[in-house]
């Protein structure tokens, strides 16, 4: 296996590779109203969460295509969240609408300023938004089991706010970057310098010497390389004295 391979198919990827392919086992799941089903396959799924951003961080396998991998499973796991409760619990559904609707917009507002800005699905990871991730799994399953709905309405309004500090970082930045750690510490970023390519010199040929020889009025003492014949004549004259 080569080492391009061995970067696509690490660990940390596998993992968030695997989230992906949880996510059409949740939608089924919710849509036949298996609770219990849903729950512990959302708990495996946000488990490889955890695990995967770690594992990269701990086997130095940060790469820009886990950071993408981790961030279309974070919204896509959102999203069947969002479907469990619309499927299973359509009571706690309509009681959170407005509260769900702001986490929605909390994800496809910062998207869109991104892809607006760079074409590109941003992956910040900012610490904000690890730390609602880890959040997140407790509150919808105390939410879910529990009925507890201030902590998952607290939980939405920090999405928010790390929403707003997605966006600010977006607008900073003069090209995309993955696995910023906050807008703060964009300041310890090296700035990108263009690198200006010098234009080639022109090639020196012996018409070129002469004609600017001819311009300044000197005589160049690569002549005789130029033209070896030059000075047959002078060697000649110095002889028949």
């Amino acid at each position: 296996m080569d080492v391009e391979k061995q970067k696509i198919y690490s660990i940390p990827n596998l993992l968030s590779m695997t989230r992906l392919v949880l996510v059409p086992v949740l939608i089924g799941l919710a849509m036949a109203a298996k609770a219990q089903a849903f729950l512990i396959v959302l708990a495996v799924s946000l488990l490889s969460d955890v695990f995967d951003g770690y594992l990269a961080r701990k086997l130095d396998q940060t790469t820009d295509l886990g950071a993408k991998l981790d961030s279309w499973g974070d919204v896509l796991t959102y999203g069947a969240m969002i479907l469990g409760l619309y499927w299973i619990w359509p009571q706690v559904f309509a009681e959170q609408l407005w509260f769900l609707v702001a986490a929605t917009l909390s994800f496809v507002v910062p998207v869109a300023h991104a892809l607006k800005k760079f074409g590109e699905y941003p992956s910040y990871h900012t610490l904000g938004a690890k730390t609602a991730a880890v959040l997140m799994a407790p509150a919808f399953y105390s939410l879910t089991l529990l009925g507890w709905d201030l902590f998952f309405q607290a939980v939405i309004i920090f999405h928010i706010v790390v929403a707003f500090g997605e966006m600010a970082i977006t607008s900073v930045l003069s090209r995309p970057r993955t696995n910023v750690i906050s807008i703060i510490s964009l300041g310890r970023y090296p700035q990108v310098v263009e690198e200006t390519v010098p234009e080639p010199a022109p090639e020196l040929t012996p018409e070129t010497v002469l004609k600017e020889e001819a311009e300044t009025g000197t005589v160049s003492m690569s002549d005789s390389a130029l033209n070896p014949t030059a000075k047959e004549p002078l060697r000649s004259a110095e002889k028949s004295h």
